[in-house]
């Protein structure tokens, strides 16, 4: 049996059946990311600022608009992240120098809380950006560096989300990370070389492979899934169960100290840390504060209400 629908209904209806295919597209096939970009140009002197609104609308599209995996991501489950770009310098007309800092966070299991990820300043961005030119990333290749860049820490927030929710479970895409850090050292720009600075994106990528670190991969993953997930309904059991996280970084510290991946770690998490042990049995309080205090010192007065 058909049944007739008037000819006026018709455009409604095809409007209607278009509309609900592409909210189910964008439902099951969302980008991984919801990067929110802020650029700061005070201190670049130029007659028409306009520029600097359509670079942080380009890198924000192309942060948040290319899928960066095979995986499909529903809206709410996309990785929250900033890019905070300080730009410092214009040595000629589309060249930039910049400093960054790139945060990154996941949501807490039945909280409305969100934990940050990576805390990480990068001093050495330096790339071209021109008006109304298409930004261009090409996998495998090295195109130019402001693609580099933000296809590298893509990939690592990426990786670091991946780890949090199971153990080592990012690695595929700190290979992805490796392969641009590989590419970008035919370029003479700075961060992507193991000479120099031993807090650039070199090492931080060459920390999340290597295996003497591994410890702090791991505990990433129990800090967060077997550890903040379910602090809710057994924090006391939580607390035991971070320290041991925090122990396995200390571990991983003494034989590598102050490495770039543990300094990471520690710039995201102390004021957490010192929160979630601001309660609980004194005994564990204690040993967390002495854990976390050998890995950080500089960080004491953060930690202080671990023990006050």
């Amino acid at each position: 049996m058909f049944t007739y629908y008037p000819q006026s209904l018709i455009p409604e209806m095809k409007f209607f059946i278009s509309l609900v295919f592409t909210i189910c597209s964008l439902i099951s096939y969302s980008q991984e990311l919801n990067c929110r970009v802020v650029i700061n140009h005070q201190q670049i002197s130029i007659s028409d600022p306009s520029i600097f609104d359509e670079m942080e609308t380009d890198i924000t599209e192309f942060l948040n608009n290319r899928k960066w995996t095979n995986d499909e991501f529903q809206l709410e489950e996309r990785i929250n992240c900033n890019f905070l770009i300080t730009l410092t310098d214009m040595s000629t007309i589309g060249s930039f120098g910049a400093t960054v800092q790139v945060i990154s966070s996941r949501p807490i299991y039945g909280t409305e809380y969100e934990t940050v990820l990576l805390n990480f300043a990068d001093r050495d961005w330096s790339f071209s950006y021109i008006q109304s030119k298409p930004m261009q990333y090409t996998e495998n290749s090295f195109t130019d560096n402001l693609s580099s860049l933000l296809a590298y820490y893509a990939y690592v927030i990426i990786g670091m989300d991946y780890d949090s929710f199971s153990e080592l479970g990012g690695s595929q895409f700190y290979e992805e990370a490796l392969d641009i850090v590989n590419n970008a050292q035919q370029s003479s720009f700075p961060g992507w070389q193991q000479l120099g600075s031993n807090r650039n994106r070199y090492w931080l990528i060459e920390n999340l492979q290597n295996t003497s670190l591994r410890p702090i991969r791991r505990a990433f993953y129990s800090y967060h899934r077997l550890g903040l997930d379910v602090f809710q309904e057994k924090p006391d059991e939580t607390r035991n169960v971070i320290a041991k996280s925090l122990q396995n970084i200390q571990l991983a510290n003494r034989a590598r100290p102050r490495s770039i991946l543990t300094i990471s770690f520690m710039d995201a998490k102390a004021s957490e840390i010192a929160r979630i042990y601001s309660d609980g049995s004194p005994t564990v309080r204690k040993k967390a504060y002495n854990i976390v205090t050998s890995i950080d010192p500089s960080k004491t007065d953060t930690f202080k209400p671990m023990i006050e």
